[in-house]
């Protein structure tokens, strides 16, 4: 699974904006347009059990076409945000 961190047009969303997990997906975030970008997740609005910190990004994407992967070991809905841009 892929998500793009900014549209095509430059436009401060991730592309799709929502993705399943299931047990075991990985999912690569790309810098796409109008970094840096980040993938936080939040704490309140994932699967109980999941460290937050753990599968959040400490560092920022700034070039276009850099990547952040995480495999998921626990299926479910997972918000996240990017927080230079929320």
């Amino acid at each position: 699974k892929v998500v793009k961190m900014g549209d095509d047009n430059g436009g401060l969303k991730f592309v799709p904006e929502k993705t399943t997990i299931c047990k075991g997906d990985s999912v690569t975030w790309v810098n796409n347009k109008s970094g840096p970008h980040n993938v936080v997740f939040d704490e309140d609005a994932i699967p109980k059990g999941v460290s937050q910190e753990a599968i959040s990004m400490e560092d920022q994407l700034g070039e276009e076409g850099e990547t952040f992967t995480m495999k998921f070991e626990e299926p479910g809905d997972y918000a996240f945000y990017c927080e230079p841009h929320r």
